[in-house]
């Protein structure tokens, strides 16, 4: 596929004025203090039930994590086998309609010696072992089909506030496991996963490190006009309908921007990004990239599309994290 966004050279350069609402920092901490517990189908604390996936080298845990509003978010917890602990762990977040899936799909970084966490996503988890993660807290007008414009009226009422508080609790469980070290916790993610991964590194102090690999969910303005693929273009197909909401959508959207979270990060980072994405064009990624506050790298695929580095990419983070974590 031929190049579709700037240059390599530009895009390294890219760093646009991007709208930072004037109470953004108050409203996330206001949301990360205020989400209620105290419904009737709330958790008050994390779960963790042993599953027999045959593998007798990893220990494999379902995962029920009080997320946003109290409501139950699930997840797998893998576990080598062995003496050495604690743990450092990497918490996984999946990529745009993407579920938790089968408890044996994802041990990478289990079989690397590491805790594993990976998270359902609201509203998109499928799971053939059931327990897939409801988004019962959507409501609001009419959206597209997807998530990027559901709850869009409002930044109290929109998807990503509940995705973003999900993640941000299931960190703070699995930093209070106790074969865990709450101090060596990476977070991590593809796409919509590596999107997520970038919020919480602004959103939660003290992580070790962050990997996200051609992120979603930046510098969405840009993204809506130049992408020509889901899930980006959900916003151009909202807009073609509500033609009167255009400022107000992305006044709304700009409260989830990652690239913003980003400044607020401390965390070493290495992100992947692909030159020819259609999905997420690398100058959006590079917006969070260009913005990003902690210790930061990136690896360049300069002929791929979405798919990113993939394998590749899992090689260059097995060596960063195990220099990161020993």
């Amino acid at each position: 596929m031929p190049l579709t966004d700037l240059p390599l050279a530009d895009c390294r350069a890219f760093r646009p004025d991007l709208p930072v609402p004037a109470d953004f920092d108050e409203f996330w901490a206001r949301t990360l203090d205020d989400s209620p517990t105290s419904r009737q189908e709330s958790l008050d604390k994390p779960e963790f039930t042993r599953v027999d996936t045959g593998l007798p080298l990893i220990r494999t845990y379902d995962v029920t994590v009080p997320g946003f509003a109290g409501r139950p978010v699930r997840g797998w917890l893998h576990l080598p086998t062995g003496d050495a602990r604690p743990l450092g762990c990497v918490v996984e977040f999946l990529g745009y309609g993407r579920g938790r899936g089968l408890p044996h799909e994802k041990l990478l970084w289990s079989s690397a010696g590491y805790a594993h966490l990976v998270m359902d996503t609201r509203g998109q988890g499928w799971s053939a072992a059931g327990g897939a993660t409801a988004d019962t807290d959507a409501g609001g007008a009419g959206t597209v089909p997807g998530f990027v414009t559901r709850g869009i009226e409002s930044p109290r009422t929109h998807y990503y506030r509940r995705v973003f508080v999900d993640a941000v609790r299931c960190v703070e469980a699995v930093r209070g496991h106790p074969e865990v070290d709450p101090g060596r916790v990476v977070v991590t993610g593809v796409s919509q996963g590596g999107g997520i991964a970038l919020a919480v590194s602004g959103l939660v102090p003290g992580l070790a490190g962050v990997m996200p690999d051609v992120p979603f969910l930046c510098n969405f303005r840009r993204a809506a006009e130049i992408s020509g693929r889901p899930p980006y273009t959900e916003i151009a197909d909202y807009l073609k309908l509500h033609r009167d909401r255009t400022e107000a959508v992305f006044t709304t959207l700009s409260y989830f921007d990652a690239a913003l979270l980003a400044e607020r990060a401390t965390a070493p980072a290495l992100f992947s990004i692909a030159m020819m994405d259609e999905v997420c064009p690398p100058s959006t990624c590079f917006t969070a990239y260009n913005r990003y506050a902690g210790p930061k790298d990136v690896r360049v695929y300069a002929f791929n599309g979405h798919e990113g580095g993939a394998e590749y990419q899992q090689r260059e983070q097995l060596v960063w994290v195990r220099a990161l974590l020993g």
